[in-house]
């Protein structure tokens, strides 16, 4: 069982909302990521469904998948996370 804190939920429902709000905006689907980006629907669907915590590589794999840069990527789920977020320092 994965260590689950206020943090780490809050964490994986910004990056399954972002991951939704992204593929809906540029009508990618879950389908077509599974096909061209090497990554499982069924693992897509568990991140955006807040089931489980995913890794970096995979962040990396999503953003591909999104046609974002990985740091773009991540600065918008800083952005969505607040000010108690840093992921990025700058």
């Amino acid at each position: 069982m994965q260590h689950k804190t206020d943090k780490t939920l809050q964490i994986r429902k910004i990056l399954a909302e972002t991951c939704r709000e992204l593929r809906s905006n540029i009508g990618v689907s879950c389908n077509r990521i599974e096909d061209e980006y090497d990554f499982s629907k069924g693992a897509l669907n568990r991140i955006e469904n807040c089931i489980v915590d995913c890794k970096f590589i995979t962040v990396w794999k999503i953003s591909e998948a999104m046609g974002l840069k990985l740091s773009d990527f991540v600065k918008i789920l800083e952005e969505k996370l607040g000010d108690d977020f840093k992921i990025i320092e700058e």
